[in-house]
C-alpha cells in the first residue's frame, strides 16, 4: 500500500473560505499581501470559473493564483 502524502492530501483538501485564510497566511512573509476576507470575495468575483460548484477553495487550486492576484490587486486600489 502507499503510504499517505500528507501535503498533497492537505493541498487538495477543500477549505472553507475562513480555512484557506489561515492556511494561506501560514507562514508568509510579513511584508507579503496576507489574504483576507473582503480580498477573497473580491477574487472570487474576478475568477468565478474558479469556483463551479460550491464556495469551497484549495491551496492546490487557488493559492498560487490568489498569491500572484493580490499584489497587483492591492497596486490598482492605491492609484
Amino acid at each position: 500500500m502507499k503510504p499517505l502524502d500528507l501535503v498533497k492530501e492537505r493541498s487538495e483538501k477543500k477549505l472553507s473560505p475562513d480555512d484557506f485564510i489561515l492556511f494561506y497566511n501560514e507562514n508568509l512573509p510579513s511584508d507579503f499581501p496576507h489574504a483576507s476576507q473582503n480580498f477573497l470575495k473580491e477574487f472570487k468575483i474576478a475568477y468565478p470559473k474558479l469556483f463551479k460548484d460550491d464556495d469551497a477553495w484549495s491551496l492546490d487550486q487557488h493559492r498560487k493564483k490568489f498569491m500572484d492576484w493580490l499584489p497587483q490587486h492591492i497596486k490598482n486600489l492605491s492609484l
